[in-house]
């Protein structure tokens, strides 16, 4: 693995029997290990079929079985990402699996029972509540929530939520959706009423498999930007750092056979799987290792994701699946697809400016010197020091200077755009040496 870079986390989630599969008398094909953390699809044997002759296991980094709850899976999983946003990092949750297996109920949840509710909401209250908790933070949060739907992209929190808006992409921002609104939110409750509002406003319709089916893909993001006062040797200055909590709801992959599609519902049915098929092409290239170019721009959707799939994203993938034999084929690709994801590699890194990050090290230093600075003042019993005591210091501290001073150099090299800056601290370290190499030698 390289320096700095962190495996896509993946997790399966089997949920129970519905109403249809238990019509239909299916057997539970889907065998949950979470000792060995280990998902079985058992063998369904077939004289026409030997793909399905032999049971076949994969391991991964969280099983959930039919008796599992949201609760659990946020615990075990959402919450690391969530304090991972408010330390500065962007973090990404998607539910991938067939419609009907349970991916809306893992994102946006029930009210009841409330170890139930969903991910969406669970991420609000862990949010503000640690916004609540801190001290010496300023923080400001925004949200904003859209879906693809047929291949464009609609703004689910604007007046006119059918309008399509572009993608665009410049250095500054990466991958970005021109005129999304930003809604500033400074609750839990404003964030849940922004949910609402965009739920209402998603395309859903009704399919054999499933009643209330997500026509689309849809993404709630969360951006927060921290502010804290930090110390450097000209005073007091801001230090920003910006998180962004990105969580996604995938429309699921569809056979026309089982969901009685015909009409707009084929039409949005073919639209979501070419979509799903470009995710698919993406995972497989970045995890191939061989492909020099990633199809991320086969669709919408795999651009919007593509900082999250193997870029500077902690990224979480739910493998949401049914139990019955009657959806053997698609539980087996859904199972494929998260064992080939938690192959990619991203590079998940603290969203700030390069100069603040050099003041944060400049601070630390400044209170590891001040430190020893004060360990250096005489207490109740006065001792003279020797000669050699004194030289040794003068040696030592000399040495740690030049030491900062060879590695602020090395940084003046590299960040051109900060030459004037670094030059300024490099003298005033020159001089704070000179100043407590005086106080060593009057001590």
């Amino acid at each position: 693995m390289a320096a700095g870079s962190e495996s896509v986390r993946v997790i399966v989630r089997c949920r129970p029997m519905n109403a249809r599969e238990n019509q239909l008398s299916s057997k539970n094909v889907v065998q949950i290990n979470a000792s060995t953390l280990q998902c079985s699809l058992l063998a369904i044997p077939s004289s026409h079929n030997e793909i399905n002759d032999t049971t076949k296991t994969f391991t991964f980094d969280g099983v959930y079985d039919q008796s599992s709850t949201t609760e659990q899976i946020y615990t075990d999983f959402g919450y690391s990402l969530v304090e991972g946003v408010l330390e500065g990092y962007n973090a990404t949750v998607f539910a991938y699996g067939q419609t009907g297996s349970g991916k809306s109920f893992t994102m946006q949840g029930v009210t009841s029972p409330p170890n139930q509710t969903g991910i969406l909401p669970r991420a609000f209250d862990h949010l503000f509540e640690s916004i609540a908790a801190a001290e010496g933070m300023k923080y400001l949060v925004f949200a904003s929530y859209l879906e693809i739907y047929n291949e464009e992209i609609r703004d689910l929190l604007s007046p006119d939520f059918k309008k399509k808006l572009e993608l665009k992409e410049n250095s500054d921002k990466g991958v970005f959706v021109a005129n999304l609104s930003q809604h500033s939110v400074h609750s839990v409750a404003d964030c849940q009423g922004l949910m609402e509002t965009g739920w209402k406003n998603r395309a859903v319709g009704a399919t054999l498999m499933n009643a209330d089916s997500s026509r689309s893909h849809s993404l709630f993001t969360i951006s927060v930007e921290m502010m804290e006062t930090v110390q450097d040797l000209k005073g007091e200055k801001q230090s920003i750092r910006r998180g962004k909590l990105n969580l996604v709801d995938l429309a699921g992959s569809e056979r026309q056979s089982k969901t009685g599609a015909t009409g707009d519902r084929l039409k949005e049915a073919t639209k979501i799987n070419l979509s799903l098929s470009a995710l698919g092409n993406v995972i497989s290239a970045l995890v191939d290792g061989k492909s020099k170019h990633i199809p991320y721009r086969d669709s919408k959707l795999t651009r919007l994701l593509q900082d999250s799939l193997g870029g500077n994203t902690k990224t979480l993938m739910i493998a949401c699946v049914s139990p019955a034999d009657d959806n053997y084929d698609e539980t087996l690709s859904t199972l494929r697809y998260a064992n080939r994801a938690k192959n990619i590699q991203n590079r998940p890194r603290i969203n700030q400016d390069p100069k603040d990050a050099m003041l944060r090290e400049y601070q630390k230093e400044i209170e590891r010197l001040s430190q020893m600075i004060d360990q250096q003042k005489p207490t109740q019993i006065v001792r003279v020091k020797s000669e050699s005591e004194i030289e040794q210091e003068k040696m030592q501290l000399q040495k740690e200077y030049e030491e900062k001073i060879r590695q602020l150099q090395r940084e003046v090299e590299k960040e051109q755009e900060t030459n004037a800056k670094a030059t300024v601290e490099m003298e005033n370290l020159r001089r704070a040496y000179e100043v407590d190499l005086q106080k060593i030698n009057n001590s």
